[in-house]
């Protein structure tokens, strides 16, 4: 890295996937509103092959209570029900020999109270992972100066702009956890 222009570039690279990660993993979190998003990170056991089960099956909501996992091959649905079992889902599949479905129970107050939790902690383990690709770009900064390769104000302004970068990016993880805890609490 020659220039505080690509460390830069280089960290907000890491911040927006930092972003993209934290959002992955607030969509994994039940609300009590079907969703494919809560089944699309499973891996199926497919003939001895670990398989994404969008490759096996579609995946459709009919309605806000109701998920439906339909494999193009049948005797994929053992694999697909065991492979949910297994999940941190808690649901029980309802397998008729053709289809899975999935009721999703309304949430309790105290199934909200600690799915707010758990997304408080991905939100935390998030603004970490921003700090410390700041940090990273900090300290690259700082050796170039240290190296004369930039001057004690290329310093300032690259460490300025880290900054910057973290405030823009920690407010988009703090937009998606505030829509999420509003899917979770219903306010």
């Amino acid at each position: 890295m020659d220039t505080v222009k690509e460390i830069l570039h280089d960290v907000e690279v890491k911040m927006k996937k930092t972003v993209e990660a934290t959002h992955r993993e607030f969509n994994t979190v039940r609300t009590g509103r079907a969703s494919p998003a809560l089944v699309e990170g499973l891996r199926i056991d497919y003939y001895g092959q670990e398989v994404p089960i969008r490759q096996i099956a579609g995946i459709s909501t009919p309605d806000a209570r109701l998920i439906v996992i339909q494999p193009w091959d049948p005797t994929a649905l053992p694999g697909i029900e065991k492979a949910i079992l297994k999940s941190d889902i808690g649901i029980t599949p309802n397998n008729d020999g053709k289809i899975i479905r999935l009721s999703v129970p309304p949430l309790t107050q105290e199934r909200r109270e600690e799915l707010v939790k758990l997304i408080k902690k991905m939100l935390e383990d998030g603004k970490i992972s921003l700090r410390t690709a700041r940090h990273a770009a900090n300290d690259a900064i700082d050796k170039l100066e240290k190296d004369k390769k930039i001057s004690e104000d290329g310093k300032f302004n690259g460490h300025k702009e880290a900054q910057r970068l973290i405030e823009k990016y920690t407010e988009e993880i703090d937009a998606l956890f505030k829509t999420k805890e509003e899917e979770i609490t219903g306010h």
